[in-house]
């Protein structure tokens, strides 16, 4: 990777950095899985189901025990993720202080990147319930679809008391941010977290890494539970290499991801025209 070849350049000492994408998903994922991960490349998720309750009539048998359905699932960590780059010594020589400190963060913004994306894709295609495709044009059509994906979580279970968050597109956000309670000004955490407001007691985010399938958006509500992650960057490295004269890093992130509650996301599939 080289930034300059010769002293005549003049290195500004102002860097550009890319625009940060919102990533939303990765902060609303439940990690209690993630030390269990890191002992291995896949964790199994007990699950049981409700047993029968039944009536009881006096001096009669009771039937014989049942044996509850096993629901557990797999976690696997079989996302890989690496970055590898190096500055040659000439241009490190006239290079600006906090270059490295600037790829770094370029670095660690396309890591979150791309576990976003893959989060949102999991969520997307994991939900247990998704709807038709949809045209979405006004505020009242987005807030019917919306208010739908409320009622079919409720039916599921899902309580006003459960922690719900509600990931919208740009453009749909644009459409639904009206009908949006305020934040309260002493609640710089949740606007910290992404948070631009609250329906139905559910927060609100934004984000482009949003799945797609081509045609769709897939706009998600979801519980704190649906979904377990776990991650951590396994590798992180600095070398010299044998042909350059250049410092460089390269590092290995390993995660993954899985809809463990499906009953707890609820997805409208949705396109502006």
């Amino acid at each position: 990777m080289a930034y300059s070849n010769f002293k005549p350049t003049v290195w500004s000492k102002h860097i550009q950095l890319e625009l940060p994408k919102f990533t939303v998903f990765k902060q609303d994922c439940d990690y209690k899985f993630e030390g269990e991960a890191k002992q291995g490349k896949r964790v199994k998720i007990l699950g049981v189901s409700r047993p029968t309750i039944k009536k009881y009539v006096p001096e009669t048998d009771i039937d014989a025990p049942e044996t509850p359905p096993d629901t557990s699932v797999f976690l696997d960590i079989d996302q890989y993720d690496y970055f590898n780059y190096g500055i040659d010594d000439i241009d490190k020589a006239q290079a600006t202080p906090g270059l490295m400190p600037a790829l770094s963060e370029e670095t660690t913004r396309g890591l979150a990147e791309a576990e976003d994306t893959f989060l949102a894709k999991v969520l997307a295609l994991g939900a247990g319930f998704t709807s038709n495709s949809t045209s979405i044009t006004t505020a009242d059509a987005a807030k019917k679809a919306i208010d739908k994906l409320f009622v079919k979580l409720w039916d599921n279970g899902v309580s006003t008391k459960d922690k719900v968050t509600i990931y919208l597109t740009p453009w749909f956000y644009d459409l639904f941010s009206d009908r949006l309670e305020e934040l309260k000004t002493d609640n710089d955490g949740l606007i910290a977290k992404g948070v631009l407001g609250l329906y139905k007691s559910a927060r609100v985010k934004m984000s482009n890494n949003i799945y797609n399938d081509g045609t769709d958006d897939y706009i998600i509500v979801k519980t704190s539970k649906a979904a377990a992650y776990c991650n951590g960057i396994d590798k992180l490295e600095a070398y010299r290499p044998e042909k350059r004269f250049s410092d460089a890093i390269k590092g290995l992130n390993t995660y993954g991801g899985k809809v463990v509650r499906p009953k707890e996301v609820a997805v409208l599939k949705c396109h502006n025209s």
